[in-house]
């Protein structure tokens, strides 16, 4: 089998296929002078410190001016960042992305002095004037939220420091982006016919080849190029780890997940499910491992034959085929949804389509309160990148909705019910197409699909949290972290998950962690896992026919957050205080692994 074909650079990807830049910013010299703009305006802000507490025509009049100003941050940051991660090497976009990060930390370090001025007031006399200045009465979720969190808010002075922090601290993330999207190199993958380049956007080419000697390659020279800068990957995680702990200690938080725990309002019991509800389910991934190995006729499995397409004939599935069959799928939420979605996705512009060099891998759903929902992917033409869109389109229209239905104060959501959305538009796009394509070489690649998303979902992800989780306590006792000491964690917990069945080569497969960009942000990762439950459950009441189950879910994508996480999932009909979702999924799991086996002749 030849290698798949090189990736061009970004100057020849069609314009079409870009995302919908000209729809933010005429061009960047329009961004350039919205920067000068903005930069001009934050001195407004600082005469407002120590008034909000005049009277409530004054602080009404402090939210307009600041969230006004804030929606002109959001836009200009997301301009420079969605430049800056379609192409890595473009020395401008991250010379934008820079300016705008720096202009953040500016207008958040501004007006820190808010949440202290507020406390002083008292929450009862913040709800009086909710109830009588109508301009404030959007703002008694946000007054509530606020007084919740009221030990871990600090004076004046020290969310000034704080807010200041971030930038500096930002310098983390954005290392981590440009080590792995622009300065990492890999060893080509070579077939007798060619040598070709192997990058971040096409190693999944790769890696779902039907060629194994392709895959080899490609595992083995991605995790190589990795290995080879492991000190410094090291180095620049546990500095974000650092900062974790920090800002848990700097806001009086007995640990880092405790402090992302509270932030959302999320029950620690919800975490603790998860891991042991994990944990006890290992077995259905041995299995899952057993059979895989059997129908790809192989001695022993090896990491890179995860994603190893079992069927001979995987389907070939175009954008536009895509876009169709996700919107068939999502058909019972109604023609609105529908149609805001293709619109987005066929004449808006929504999605940045196409693999170019230098741009980030994996892909995201990313935008500003004032812009579409922008999606950043490469689209490969098969199930997997299929079902990759039809993620980011849950993403998407969770944005749209909320943006569409709530003030800014509540136009976005959390981390939390953001994998929701997503993972449910998977689960009904696939039962859409497990009901209307009956091919069993179709079938076969369906369930395959299936697995791949609950393997990162339900197997990487509670094993990364597992991984986090070992990892801050170290930092919190003040012990040293090497790269060797990382690596050994994440060859153990993996060992643990692959059993006797799959080959552990503990160098390679323990620096899968640095691959992982989501572990710098606090305790993210598990998030996957409580969102795929709880997607799996509400798709289960639609396709069931509960009544109403539609609408209510409609009506949790609209609520953003003006409703707690978990407030806000109940009234999608799903409690997610419970494990009843996590174990509904590993159930799903269990069903899919059976089906293969029945379908493989096992």
């Amino acid at each position: 089998m030849t290698a798949p074909k090189a990736i061009p650079p970004r100057s020849e990807i069609a314009h079409e296929h870009t995302w919908n830049a000209e729809s933010v910013y005429a061009d960047r010299a329009a961004w350039q002078a919205e920067l000068k703009a903005i930069e001009a305006e934050l001195p407004k802000l600082a005469p407002y410190q120590g008034r909000l507490s005049e009277s409530a025509a004054v602080l009404a009049e402090w939210f307009e001016l600041s969230e006004a100003l804030a929606r002109r941050v959001s836009t200009l940051a997301f301009y420079a960042f969605m430049s800056q991660a379609c192409n890595s090497t473009d020395d401008e976009a991250v010379s934008m992305a820079g300016a705008a990060g720096s202009v953040a930390s500016r207008y958040g370090a501004t007006v820190s002095f808010e949440q202290p001025e507020l406390l002083a007031m008292g929450e009862a006399r913040l709800n009086e004037w909710a109830a009588a200045e109508p301009k404030l009465a959007i703002y008694k979720h946000a007054f509530h939220d606020l007084f919740r969190q009221q030990a871990h808010v600090r004076s004046a002075e020290v969310e000034e420091v704080l807010a200041m922090a971030s930038e500096p601290f930002g310098a983390v993330d954005n290392t981590e982006n440009m080590l792995t999207s622009a300065d990492l190199q890999f060893n080509p993958i070579v077939t007798a016919e060619s040598s070709t380049p192997l990058v971040q956007g096409n190693i999944w080419t790769f890696m779902e080849s039907q060629d194994r000697d392709l895959r080899r390659q490609a595992w083995e020279n991605y995790q190589d190029g990795y290995l080879a800068m492991k000190n410094t990957l090291a180095s620049n995680y546990i500095a974000s780890v650092k900062r974790d702990v920090f800002y848990a200690r700097a806001r009086r938080y007995p640990s880092s997940l405790e402090a992302s725990l509270f932030r959302n309002n999320i029950p620690r019991a919800v975490f603790d499910n998860l891991i042991a509800t994990y944990r006890k389910n290992i077995p259905t991934w041995h299995k899952y491992w057993a059979i895989r190995r059997k129908a790809l006729g192989v001695e022993a499995l090896n990491p890179y034959d995860i994603w190893a397409p079992i069927t001979q004939k995987p389907p070939v599935v175009p954008f536009k085929q895509a876009v169709d069959w996700i919107c068939e799928g999502l058909s019972p939420l109604g023609a609105d949804y529908v149609n805001a979605l293709r619109q987005g996705c066929l004449e808006d512009r929504w999605v940045d389509i196409y693999p170019n060099q230098g741009k980030s891998s994996g892909a995201f759903s990313y935008g500003a309160y004032d812009t579409h929902p922008f999606i950043m992917m490469s689209y490969d033409d098969n199930l997997g990148a299929m079902s990759t869109l039809s993620h980011e389109l849950g993403h998407s229209m969770h944005s749209y909705l909320t943006r569409k239905n709530q003030p800014y104060a509540y136009g976005n959501y959390t981390l939390f019910v953001a994998e929701v959305a997503s993972n449910f538009n998977q689960a009904m796009t696939r039962a859409n197409l497990f009901r209307t394509q009956s091919d069993p070489a179709f079938q076969i690649g369906l369930i395959e699909e299936a697995m791949s998303n609950l393997h990162r979902y339900f197997f990487i992800m509670p094993t990364l949290a597992r991984f986090e989780t070992d990892v801050h306590e170290r930092v919190e006792r003040g012990q040293g972290v090497t790269a060797a000491d990382l690596n050994g964690l994440m060859a153990d917990l993996f060992s643990e998950g692959y059993g006797s069945e799959m080959v552990v080569d503990r160098d390679r497969v323990g620096i899968t962690w640095s691959q992982f960009g989501h572990l710098y942000s606090n305790f993210y990762v598990y998030q996957y896992a409580t969102g795929i439950s709880a997607a799996h459950a509400l798709a289960g009441r639609i396709l069931d026919g509960v009544p109403n189950a539609a609408a209510d879910y409609v009506r949790f994508l609209s609520a953003g957050s003006s409703l707690y996480p978990v407030d806000a999932l109940k009234v999608a009909g799903v409690d997610m205080a419970t494990p009843e979702a996590v174990e509904r999924t590993f159930a799903v799991l269990a069903e899919y692994v059976e089906r293969l086996d029945k379908l493989t002749g096992g």
